[in-house]
């Protein structure tokens, strides 16, 4: 069934919520869906989804309720005859399904939900979409029993990962040299933004157990944020400075990953968990908490092992006890490699979501 769907995004920065957005409506647009993103003129997803092929209209939106931005949202879904309309944060949720409302085309309106935070507007659940969708089973659940949204409502339906991009086979690491890292050394990858609820404070208090062990681990440490001042200055405090490499941004994060031996992220809270999927498909064992929708992805015992929030003896315990067997590191990174061609890929969240976009459209003209 070919469709139009606008997707609507008031955020003008970049990060897993934007990304996924984005891969959805290439994805879409592969299966003959056509897509348009409507989102503010200096943000940037509209120079990223521009690059990508995407059709971008951009709309300024100031306030949650700005008549203006209502006004240009109505006339794109005239004018291009929108049959769905995809809202994602907190002020397009509410222009676009206003918009959406008010027109006369009657668009079905979806909300997705990308985090694993409490919802500010239960409006634009409850009310105003036709269907919400979430990124995990955990926010679905989150949204159902903690917050009254009808459950027949929610679909979950997981952001995926690009096998092509993350791919073990073609991608190449980056070289040891660069990187300052002697050839025999351990190395253990964490990939996240710079902020506590990643726990990166957990992870510098276990280093030094890890490094009485084996001595000559080495920790990647690929992002930037707000907690960077304070990660340095527990890296001094603890003399681990040799041991501890803080690489900022980087766009090689599948090079990055290749190079890595074990995947680690002590996360305190997570929606789904991207990073460990990406970490899987490029076949790292990977070590999570037990939080948000982490035990979906990681699947405790199979592709990597789970442990408590803010308990950085246990985390310890379990990269020393990975690292002690090999042959299990590897047999952890194939079955997550398998987990994700199998359930995490782009392809089967784009097949998914045309699937669910389209069924809502054949309801509609039975309706």
């Amino acid at each position: 069934m070919a469709f139009t769907i606008l997707h609507t995004e008031s955020s003008k920065g970049w990060g897993g919520q934007e990304n996924r957005t984005l891969k959805e409506s290439i994805g879409l647009k592969k299966m003959g869906a056509r897509v348009i993103i409507a989102c503010q003129p200096d943000s940037k997803l509209a120079k990223v989804g521009a690059e990508n092929g995407i059709e971008i209209r951009t709309v300024r939106m100031e306030s949650s309720i700005s008549p203006s931005a209502i006004f240009s949202l109505l006339k794109i879904i005239k004018q291009e005859n929108v049959n769905i309309v995809c809202t994602h944060s907190g002020k397009d949720s509410m222009l676009g399904a206003i918009a959406g409302r008010l027109s006369s085309k009657k668009p079905k309106i979806v909300r997705t939900r990308h985090l694993a935070l409490s919802i500010t507007s239960k409006i634009t659940y409850s009310i105003f979409p036709h269907k919400v969708v979430t990124v995990s089973e955990y926010v679905g659940k989150y949204l159902i029993e903690e917050k009254g949204i009808a459950a027949g409502k929610v679909f979950s339906i997981p952001t995926g990962v690009d096998l092509e991009v993350f791919n073990p086979d073609v991608v190449k690491a980056v070289s040891r040299e660069e990187l300052g890292i002697s050839p025999d050394a351990v190395i253990v990858g964490t990939i996240a933004i710079l902020r506590r609820k990643k726990g990166h404070h957990t992870l510098l208090d276990a280093i030094p157990s890890v490094l009485k062990e084996f001595p000559d681990t080495v920790f990647l440490f690929v992002g930037d944020g707000p907690q960077k001042e304070n990660i340095e200055k527990k890296i001094s405090e603890f003399g681990i400075a040799e041991n501890v490499k803080l690489l900022g941004l980087r766009k090689d994060i599948p090079e990055i990953l290749k190079t890595t031996d074990l995947f680690v992220l002590p996360t305190l809270q997570e929606a789904l968990g991207t990073s460990f999927l990406e970490a899987m498909a490029m076949k790292k064992p990977v070590i999570g908490t037990n939080v948000g929708g982490v035990p979906e992805v990681v699947n405790n015992g199979i592709a990597g092992i789970l442990v408590e929030p803010e308990k950085p003896v246990v985390l310890a315990e379990a990269v020393i006890a990975l690292l002690k067997d090999k042959e299990k590191m590897r047999r952890m990174g194939e079955e997550g490699r398998r987990i994700v061609e199998k359930k995490y890929s782009v392809d089967v969240m784009a097949k998914r979501l045309y699937e669910f976009y389209s069924s809502l459209l054949v309801v509609a003209v039975k309706q």
